[in-house]
């Protein structure tokens, strides 16, 4: 399929381009960082599929679909779930929300793939496409108005707060970001991380030391509850 990333934000775009370059069935034809000069591209060109962002400053990707005149498939890629209903209404493909783990743009690849050539099977679509074993060993997250690269090997542990998350890293800082507690632990719990407490999940390669029911972790002594105990025991062998 060949396609297009529409996103303002160069690491996000440079995210979806390494995406792309993974699977075969792709054929990456451009990138652009604003809506407005992808209009008359769309239109005079033939895409079969637009990686697009919703958020982006003076013309937004709702926008950028009620103009063109040609509509390729769409997955919409945002940080922000607010607009999950309007972009399946506009007959989006997929709704990805970042920091997008490869495995979900893998399936909603798999979906677009499927909607372009319906008698094709799940099947044989994963046999045509070529996935590199390649273990991604750092996430983006959205901290103020950029998507934040953080290496699983830099991060201490991460505490949830209300509505947003802190993620401690060894250089003594701490990025704040909106996700939630239960997307970082899906996405981390092969990665040498444990969920301890409903308040903080940690790297196992940074415990220093476990008194009763806490873990020592740099100089932060974290709690560990008694829901989560027994799987992180039996994570760490003890």
């Amino acid at each position: 399929m060949k396609c297009v990333i529409i996103d303002d934000e160069p690491l996000a775009v440079e995210l979806l381009e390494d995406f792309v370059r993974k699977i075969e069935s792709l054929e990456l034809v451009s990138t652009f960082n604003n809506a407005i000069d992808a209009v008359s591209f769309i239109n005079q060109n033939s895409i079969d599929l637009i990686f697009l962002d919703i958020q982006m400053p003076h013309f937004s990707g709702i926008d950028f679909l009620n103009t063109i005149e040609k509509k390729p498939l769409v997955i919409f890629t945002t940080a922000y779930s607010d607009y999950a209903v309007e972009g399946f209404n506009l007959g989006a493909v997929d709704y990805l929300v970042k920091p997008i783990p490869f495995h979900r743009f893998l399936k909603s690849v798999v979906r677009a793939q499927q909607l372009l050539s319906p008698t094709a099977s799940v099947q044989a679509i994963s046999e045509n496409t070529t996935v590199p074993e390649i273990e991604q060993d750092f996430m983006f997250v959205r901290a103020e108005y950029e998507n934040v690269k953080m290496n699983f090997a830099d991060i201490l542990f991460i505490e949830g707060l209300k509505d947003y998350v802190k993620i401690y890293t060894t250089d003594n800082k701490f990025t704040l970001t909106l996700i939630s507690l239960i997307k970082l632990e899906n996405l981390l719990s092969s990665k040498g991380f444990s969920r301890i407490h409903r308040s903080y999940i940690i790297n196992i390669k940074h415990v220093k030391s476990i008194q009763k029911n806490k873990v020592l972790i740099s100089d932060k002594r974290i709690p560990i509850s008694e829901s989560y105990k027994n799987t992180f025991f039996e994570k760490i062998n003890l």
